[in-house]
Formats: C-alpha cells, structure tokens, sequence
C-alpha cells in the first residue's frame, strides 16, 4: 500500500478534492473509474447529480495518518460540499433545505461491490422533519431514515446498535473514513488477488449530492446493461425496482422487475435513458453498465463503467463493435483472451434429467456440477481438499467472493441479472442462476446438483454436455480469423495446419505471447 502523499504526488496524483464538474482533467488513477465516468458524463452534458471526488492521493494520507481522514483534507471536503451547494440550492446541515449526499468508493480499476457505500449522510432529525414538509410523505422520509440508520451502522459503525451522530458533519467525517478503509477489507483484498489488481493503488472517494428512487410512485431505480452481458445480444439489458434506493438492485435483496416495467410505467424516462445509454456506449467505445434513479419522473445517471460480461458475450460484442464502425479488427481481437476463448470453447448446456428441481434467470451461461453448499467458508474449504460444490445462497453480497471462487457454479434465491451474483460470475467466469425463489436453499443443500447457467435451470444429479463445437459459434470463427491474420507468417503457418479446436485457441495464445 502506497502510504505516503509524497509517494503519491511523485506519480502525478495529488492529494485534493475536485470538482466533478465536467472540466476535471485528472485520470481514472487519480479520481477513480466511478468519478472519471461522472465528471465525462457532466461534460456531455448528461443529468448527472453534482459530485466531488477525493483523489486516490487523499487514501494515501488516511492510511499514512494512520487511519483518519487528515484536517487538510478535511478542509478541503468542506470545499466540496459548498460546491454541491451552489449546484443544488441547498445546504448541508442546514434544517430549511437539507442538501443529503452519498459517499461512495472508487478504485482506479473497476472492483463491484467490493468497498463500502453510505447513502442519506446529512440525514437529521430536523432535515428528517423538513424533508417530510417539503415531501407531504413522512413514509419516504421514515423509509429514508430507516435505510441511513442500518447502512451507518453496518458500514461505519460495524455496530447494529451503535448511536449514530445528529451531526451531518461528523456522519461525513467518519463516513468518509469509513469508505478508505475498506480498500483493505478482506473481501477487497480477496478480489484483488483473484483479478490481479495491484494492492497500492488505492480508492478514491465520490460524494454526491442525493437523489431520490423511494419518493414517490414514479421514482425509482435500476441497472441498465447497453448489451446483454450474458450472451452479447444487441438489445438493452436491465432491471428495475419501483421506490427502490441505491443499492437494491445490484445488492439482490429483491428480485426487480426487467427494464420493459419502466417503459411501461414511465415512457418519458425510459426514453431518455435509452438516448444516454447509446451515447455512453459510442463514446466508451464499449457496452456500458449504467446505474440510474428516476426521482419524481426525472432521470438521473449515477454512473457507467465497461459491463462485465462472458466469455460468449466478449466475442460477440468484439466482433459487433467493429461491425458498427466503433472499433478495428486489431482491436477487437486485443479485447478478448486466451481465457475468454476457452471459456467459450468450454461452454455446455444440456437437456437435463427430467424436470428441473429449481429454475430462475440465466446469469452466466455454462454447466456445472457439485454438492449444493450454503456457507462460503464451508464452499470454500470443502474445494481445497479437491471436492467439486455449488454455492447456494439467499442471496450473495461481497463478503462471500471467497466461497464464489471457490465454487464450480453459483444459485440465488432472490435478485436478478444485474444483481451482485450475476455481475461477479460473469467476471469469474461461474456458470450462475439468480432468483430462484424462497425455499431454493432448502430444497438443494446437500444434494449433487448441476447448473445451467445458459437456461436457468438446475437439475438433481450430474447432467453431461455434449462437446462443444469450435465452429459454430459464428462470431468465434470471425474473431479468430482476424486473430490469425495479425500473426507473422511462420507462426500463422502453423497455426492454420492445426485441427479446428486447436486452431482457434492457438491464434490468440499466439498473439498473448
């Protein structure tokens, strides 16, 4: 861990707040991916509510300062708070128009759900009442406070009876430390393990001013995919929950309703949504994973980042980006791997032995077989000693990545295919079905059970893929002939001589090497 502000502006990256205003020119390692992505979106002129961002160089003073947020810094987040302020017209800590902001993390590499968020800070008693005024809904307010009291507890206190502070300064304060400090949460460092990520990097850290998915009746919130993560089709991919906050969808706590219920229930955001999502995609030159809250009919854009995906799915989407003109053959051949082909290559489903015992929506495509197990610890120590398990659970949350890398597959009861289940088995690559429904975990622990991940169904028993061929996915052939032609001509020579399955995967391991 770089541990020093020193060692940090060495590299370029100061330790400051900053205006996420769309003129901020600091990187994604200075500011993190999730408010590099806010401040481009201000400056496509994108509804995006106000922001600021403490630089990854501020992480390096936490920790150099021995785990509390440094004065000057401190100073400085006051700074930012009065830039929210003026953007908002209201104001933080003041009882006649509460400004309520979110303090989020944001690694320089994308790491989802794997550090901590607060929502609602600034939310006192007195804001509590005005806001119940301003609103003529004391559920929403009551609603509101609720979810403030157990994030704060959960994330900042770690204390399910702590006294949460009345002070909105002092909720920022140790919120804001809070959210530094899961940089080195053992489920953050597991991650980073797992993916390869550099341990010194850092978080930096987005406050933003609140919007509200649980107002009323046409607010709410949602995950939007710009393609299907799970297969690479060309159609936006999505969920949404009614009166939903924050982190409802991604947390799977409730299974939402597909993205169609907004266009349904609310036409004029559902609309706005699509010309943003399409925007993002052309100017990232990538699908996008967008998180985004409707209060009171109005659209908000939260943040977007490249989608995780499958390995099916990053051939697809390679091999239709060029198609549209957004990137080269050279390109798209450098954003899929070794590993992705393989997994493609790998890929099975099969017909099943008789009915299913639970079925659900597919959230990574693939079979797998194992002994249903229901505690990660468990998951994972049962894989060590060589024994093939399916994770099963309620639902997952970040502090059970260790049992989902050690499981072959993974099932949920609750959540769907933007949930943290599904988004974390594409990245690693777990054949996964999510929302099976209540009373799934009873039915399948203990049992050998084997899961589709491409149908959403899962069956008793060990069921058989039949081989997969290496051409007949269509889009496959296309990338690896792309992949052939880069290579020099002794090395093409012998890749093209070899047998069809060979052949495919030799082209892009040439290419890595």
């Amino acid at each position: 861990m770089v541990t020093s502000m020193i060692d940090k502006m060495a590299a370029g990256i100061a330790s400051e707040v900053v205006r996420l205003d769309g003129t901020c020119e600091l990187e994604r390692a200075a500011i993190g991916g999730k408010a590099w992505s806010v401040n481009a979106m201000r400056a496509q002129g994108l509804p995006v509510p106000p922001a600021v961002a403490l630089t990854t160089g501020c992480c390096a003073d936490f920790y150099a300062a021995g785990g509390a947020v440094p004065e000057e810094v401190w100073q400085q987040v006051r700074q930012g708070i009065a830039f929210l302020e003026e953007e908002t017209g209201r104001g933080f800590g003041d009882d006649r128009h509460p400004l309520l902001v979110s303090v989020r993390s944001g690694a320089p590499v994308s790491m989802p759900g794997m550090m901590d968020t607060v929502l609602n800070l600034g939310l006192t008693a007195a804001a509590g009442a005005r806001l119940a005024a301003e609103s003529g809904d004391e559920a929403y307010v009551s609603d509101t406070r609720e979810r403030f009291v157990r994030q704060y507890r959960e994330t900042v206190l770690a204390d399910e009876q702590g006294e949460v502070p009345d002070d909105p300064w002092d909720q920022l304060r140790a919120a804001v430390g809070a959210v530094f400090a899961s940089w080195q949460s053992p489920r953050a460092v597991t991650y980073r393990a797992s993916r390869g990520i550099a341990g010194d990097l850092g978080t930096a850290v987005t406050i933003q001013a609140m919007v509200f998915g649980n107002l009323d009746d046409h607010s709410g919130t949602g995950v939007l995919f710009t393609r299907n993560p799970s297969t690479g089709a060309r159609e936006p991919f999505g969920e949404w929950l009614p009166r939903g906050q924050g982190e409802d969808v991604v947390s799977g706590r409730v299974t939402p309703q597909p993205l169609a219920a907004l266009a349904v229930a609310l036409p004029g955001a559902h609309a706005r949504l699509m010309d943003a999502a399409r925007a993002l995609e052309v100017s990232a030159r990538d699908v996008q994973d967008i998180e985004f809250t409707v209060e009171g009919g109005r659209l908000w854009l939260l943040q977007t980042r490249s989608a995780k995906r499958s390995a099916a799915a990053a051939v697809r989407i390679a091999v239709d980006l060029v198609d549209e003109g957004l990137l080269t053959e050279e390109e798209a051949v450098g954003r899929v791997t070794p590993e992705h082909v393989r997994g493609v290559l790998a890929t099975g489903t099969g017909a099943g032995l008789g009915d299913p015992l639970v079925t659900g929506e597919a959230a990574c495509p693939g079979l797998a077989t194992g002994v249903a197990v229901t505690d990660p610890d468990e998951a994972e120590v049962r894989a060590e000693i060589g024994e093939d398990v399916i994770l099963v659970r309620s639902t997952t949350s970040p502090d059970d990545l260790h049992g989902m890398l050690a499981a072959r597959g993974i099932v949920t009861e609750y959540g769907g295919a933007t949930s943290h289940a599904a988004v974390v088995s594409r990245e690693i690559a777990r054949p996964c079905v999510v929302g099976c429904g209540a009373g799934a975990l009873a039915l399948l622990a203990g049992r050998e059970i084997t899961v589709d991940g491409a149908t959403g169904q899962v069956w008793e028993g060990r069921v058989e893929a039949a081989a997969a061929d290496p051409t007949a996915d269509p889009f496959l052939r296309r990338l690896a002939g792309w992949a052939e032609r880069q290579l020099p001509g002794a090395a093409r020579a012998q890749v093209v001589a070899m047998p069809p399955a060979e052949r495919i995967l030799a082209a892009f391991e040439s290419l890595e090497r």
